[in-house]
């Protein structure tokens, strides 16, 4: 299990990813990331056909001041796409009006291969992100 975090409010502009700045439980070798980085590493290190991961995502996120009030969206993404199921949205009526999103998917990497995963804004504006958390468990 990994576990990747970010405290400090960021903002994330539309289409890009949440950066992770902590490491607080380090992964195997099956999973590489670089601090600072949005970008997660899976790695298909198996002797069956694919390896299996659930990947958790919870983040506090709002419009931030100079936005507009509306729906903003964040998702899970895998190769640089939004997983349509994983996607938490959310409509302040304000600007700095936070809520908490959360989501998980499975991913399968097949053996030998290797995924990256990150969680991007899917909204149409930039968005502030606070407290993200994203925890990746090889679960077979």
């Amino acid at each position: 299990m990994a576990e990747y975090t970010s405290v400090a409010a960021q903002t994330v502009t539309a289409n890009q990813n949440v950066l992770f700045t902590e490491t607080p439980v380090h992964g195997s070798k099956c999973t590489q990331h670089r601090e600072g980085s949005g970008l997660v590493t899976l790695r298909g290190i198996t002797n069956q056909c694919k390896a299996r991961y659930r990947v958790t995502f919870g983040a506090n996120i709002a419009v931030p001041t100079g936005g507009t009030a509306g729906a903003i969206s964040i998702g899970i993404a895998l190769n640089g796409e939004a997983v349509p199921s994983s996607i938490a949205i959310v409509t302040p009526a304000a600007v700095a009006e936070y809520f908490n999103v959360a989501s998980f998917i499975y991913v399968d990497v097949p053996v030998g291969c290797c995924t990256q995963l990150s969680v991007k804004n899917t909204s149409t504006q930039d968005i502030s992100v606070q407290n993200a958390n994203l925890i990746v468990e090889r679960v077979a």
